[in-house]
């Protein structure tokens, strides 16, 4: 098992080991702007958590597009417990783990494996959630987006 197909991943010129970032949502890492990967469940078919995915990071850009921001990038957490992301016993799993990033002890750092619950979250909560920072062209700092999605 690799995440990202053990791609190099750097933000501005500093290389980024995965392993010490959060998942966001089960598909942002903490830190790591513009980047969303699409894992599926363990314990369902994996298209379903794919298919949520997809249309979140699609719902995600067109928010971006409306507020015109280029750039967001989930916080880190430094109060939330890490724990494994994937919760498997298989040997080749667990031989991995040390690689994966970590998932938190709660929302929106938990992957908790569940389609109607990811389905509330991804679908139809609110893109700005207090978690994801945003940035525009014209300046790197920090904004929070005036109107919910």
């Amino acid at each position: 098992l690799s995440v990202l197909g053990d791609v190099a991943i750097s933000v501005d010129g500093k290389r980024i080991d995965l392993a010490t970032t959060l998942a966001y949502k089960g598909m942002m890492f903490s830190g790591v702007p513009n980047l969303a990967l699409s894992m599926g469940y363990t314990n369902a078919s994996w298209t379903l958590k794919c298919d949520l995915t997809c249309a979140y990071v699609c719902r995600l850009l067109n928010f971006m597009a409306r507020r015109g921001y280029t750039q967001c990038s989930p916080r880190d957490d430094a109060a939330v417990e890490r724990v494994p992301m994937i919760d498997l016993k298989s040997g080749y799993v667990r031989r991995a783990m040390d690689k994966f990033p970590r998932q938190g002890s709660k929302a929106p750092w938990r992957l908790y494996q569940n389609y109607l619950l990811d389905v509330m979250t991804l679908r139809f909560a609110p893109i700005d959630d207090g978690v994801l920072a945003f940035t525009a062209p014209d300046r790197r700092a920090e904004r929070t987006p005036a109107l919910a999605d």
